[in-house]
């Protein structure tokens, strides 16, 4: 809108020959009453009027219209009023006189910015809907209690450690604890530790310099820089080795980080939410996780339990896995009574992505339109020949009682052992098999002292 007739009248026509739909007003309250009533996406507006000025305009338009993209003209000796518009929320200022091409091409980035800011509120829309609390589905006592502490830490700022065994949701619960807090618009920002090689995690959490290392082309932010303001999720972080683990200390201690192969830091704003399904208190004690950086991030400590201490859960889990399937099936399919049955009576090694994904393969695959125990595949539970079968296997009367820790141990280097047989001992195949990276595998065989002798005595991984 300008308050000079010429102006506006030459200005709007030259937008309307570019296809725009435009409307004009020679006052600012003109102005206000066109936003009130329509959804408009670029104001462009003088800053000099009467009885309203355009900064005026400016703060009324944006508390009427949150998304709108305003433009503001103003003459070559008013550069001062330009920036403290764009001070004020404006998106960008243009001088008087000015081409028409430059019109053109402002307006055409307002528009583009405009319509980025729609897709990403729906995008955020949709981050709400999938990871607000109801998306943390069960309401047994244990997750009554963890819904409960996350929503007392959320508001807060505390670094949160989250503990839980693989596939009981740990990434769920961090992105609600985001979503709840006072960084929610701000990125959450996520990185699995043990997926990343070593040689890599440092560039890929602070970023690195051109010419840093072989293959850096070019100059690169990490996700620490990423996440400023927001949320940084560091997954399966006792996956990290000592070395690293002490620059990562420094950088949650100094709230900065240095890309690697550069001299100066950068400060950043970062929530840090870790998580870990070991148990970390033995990694500290075993010298294999620094006491330093474990007290740095068991600020707040959220348990997530597993699935077969929650059992009365499942029934409300595999419903909601369910209704997903049944959105990207052509048949919807219903759980039976005696199915649910079946499905309590198991005890989940593989916690609830495990029941995740038996309701998808029972909605893909099975005949009737009602799921029945018999298109629920179960793995069986009662092989106790040496005192432990698979993780969900209980163990026989009488036997040797064991911690979390040395069962899940037994059970990783069976499945290992198992696996090099398969290939051969091709520890690059192996680690394809198991699903985990070439350097967590060489952790967990260091570990659990396979890299020592294997199952005929030979050497592992020389």
């Amino acid at each position: 809108m300008d308050d000079q007739r010429n102006m506006r009248t030459i200005t709007a026509l030259v937008l309307r020959t570019e296809g725009y739909t435009v409307s004009e007003a020679a006052t600012g309250q003109e102005a206000l009453d066109l936003l009130t009533g329509n959804s408009v996406d670029v104001l462009l507006t003088d800053l000099k009027m009467e009885p309203m000025d355009g900064l005026t305009l400016l703060r009324r338009a944006l508390e009427v219209q949150p998304r709108l993209q305003v433009i503001v003209m103003t003459a070559f000796g008013s550069i001062d009023s330009a920036v403290e518009a764009m001070r004020l929320g404006a998106y960008d200022y243009i001088t008087k006189p000015f081409k028409d091409g430059v019109l053109r091409h402002r307006v055409e980035l307002a528009l583009e910015r405009s319509r980025m800011k729609s897709e990403l509120d729906l995008f955020a829309d949709e981050f709400h809907q999938r990871h607000n609390m109801s998306a943390l589905v069960g309401s047994s006592p244990a997750m009554r209690e963890l819904k409960n502490r996350l929503l007392r830490v959320a508001q807060s700022d505390a670094t949160v450690l989250i503990q839980g065994e693989s596939g009981t949701g740990k990434e769920l619960v961090a992105r609600s604890l985001h979503t709840h807090s006072r960084r929610t618009s701000k990125p959450f920002v996520p990185v699995n530790c043990a997926a990343i090689s070593e040689s890599l995690l440092e560039s890929e959490l602070f970023g690195h310099a051109k010419g840093a290392f072989t293959g850096a082309v070019k100059a690169r932010r990490g996700l620490f820089e990423e996440a400023d303001g927001g949320t940084l999720f560091i997954d399966e972080v006792t996956e990290t080795s000592p070395a690293f683990q002490s620059k990562l200390l420094r950088a949650l201690q100094d709230g900065e980080v240095r890309r690697v192969g550069e001299s100066t830091s950068v400060r950043v704003d970062v929530r840090i939410v870790a998580a870990t399904n070991r148990e970390i208190e033995l990694e500290v004690r075993e010298k294999r996780f620094r006491q330093d950086l474990y007290y740095r991030l068991n600020v707040v400590t959220l348990r997530v339990p597993p699935l077969r201490e929650r059992l009365e859960d499942v029934h409300d889990l595999a419903r909601h896995f369910l209704e997903r399937a049944n959105a990207r099936n052509s048949r919807p399919k219903r759980l039976s009574g005696s199915a649910v049955a079946h499905l309590m009576d198991y005890s989940f090694p593989g916690n609830v992505r495990e029941l995740e994904n038996l309701v998808e393969q029972a909605a893909a695959l099975a005949e009737g339109d009602e799921l029945m125990p018999e298109d629920f595949p179960l793995r069986p539970q009662a092989q106790v020949s040496q005192g432990v079968g698979d993780l969900g296997t209980p163990r026989a009367p009488g036997g040797p009682v064991q911690t979390l820790a040395e069962v899940v141990d037994e059970a990783e280097k069976r499945a290992i052992l198992q696996s090099l047989e398969r290939n051969q001992k091709d520890l690059a195949r192996v680690a394809d098999e198991l699903g985990v990276s070439s350097t967590t595998l060489w952790r967990k065989m260091k570990r659990i002292k396979l890299l020592e002798t294997g199952p005929t005595g030979d050497p592992q991984g020389k």
